[in-house]
């Protein structure tokens, strides 16, 4: 299993915001993680990446356990890309991959000449190599994004967590980022992305883990997962659900829309 979480539950101070949650992510999946702001999925993210320490329970990644790792051995196992980057620097996109390539090197060390070779790699195999030596903060959001996907893939992790890494995006860098991702995982790396999407959960996710209230709602296939009554009590928002292409497709439209 990629990940492997057993009664995890996690307090800021006397707040408990997880709740005894145990689930396994097997390999080359791509898990959508839904749920409405502050139920949970960023703290359980951040007790998955090692930064919220003060858990109860047990998380295994590629079966070693978290508590037992390094800083860089951490970097080995699992990569993150944020919801957003401010970088402070006008860096060409082939350093910024690079800088993921830290685990590798002893203190006061540069990447080297196979350091470099594994980065250009990670931006071929994302398709933007093109972009290598144009200045970071002049590309567009898409290519900013795809730049941490190529970062993440040069880091060597065999698993990806991505918090909403669409959530700024346009419609066509969505769908970039989005298929990107999916090939990767069918290439065979674990990735788990946050969304408040159902649809994308529907189109691109293996399988779809719903977080509400600290807790697990439902863990599955997307077309098992997510229905009607789930989106509602998630959201709030009357929806149907509608396949299309028989059946290939399933989109969540408003009822108040329909009924106009």
């Amino acid at each position: 299993m990629s990940i492997e979480i057993k009664n995890l539950s996690f307090s800021y101070g006397k707040h408990q915001v997880l709740h005894d949650i145990s689930l396994s992510i097997p390999d080359s999946t791509l898990v959508n993680v839904l749920g409405p702001n502050g139920v949970g999925k960023s703290t359980l993210f951040r007790c998955i990446l090692g930064l919220n320490s003060g858990y109860q329970g047990d998380i295994l990644i590629n079966g070693k356990n978290l508590r037992s790792l390094s800083i860089k051995e951490r970097a080995r196992e699992i990569s993150y890309i944020p919801q957003s980057h401010a970088p402070v620097y006008d860096y060409e996109v082939l350093d910024v991959v690079l800088m993921s390539t830290g685990a590798d090197l002893g203190m006061m060390r540069t990447p080297g000449p196979r350091h470099r070779k594994r980065a250009y790699r990670a931006l071929e195999r994302i398709g933007i190599e093109h972009l290598a030596h144009r200045t970071y903060t002049q590309i567009s959001g898409g290519e900013q994004q795809l730049t941490f996907i190529a970062r993440a893939i040069a880091q060597d992790a065999k698993t990806i967590i991505m918090d909403e890494p669409t959530s700024a995006l346009d419609y066509g860098n969505t769908v970039r980022v989005l298929s990107c991702v999916r090939q990767l995982a069918r290439e065979g790396l674990s990735i788990v992305q946050s969304t408040h999407q159902p649809d994308q959960a529907f189109l691109y996710s293996d399988k779809t883990l719903v977080i509400n209230k600290g807790r697990v709602s439902a863990f599955g296939d997307p077309k098992d997962v997510i229905t009607k009554e789930l989106v509602s009590d998630l959201y709030g928002v009357d929806v149907e659900v509608n396949s299309l292409y028989g059946d290939k497709v399933r989109v969540c439209v408003p009822v108040k829309e329909i009924a106009r």
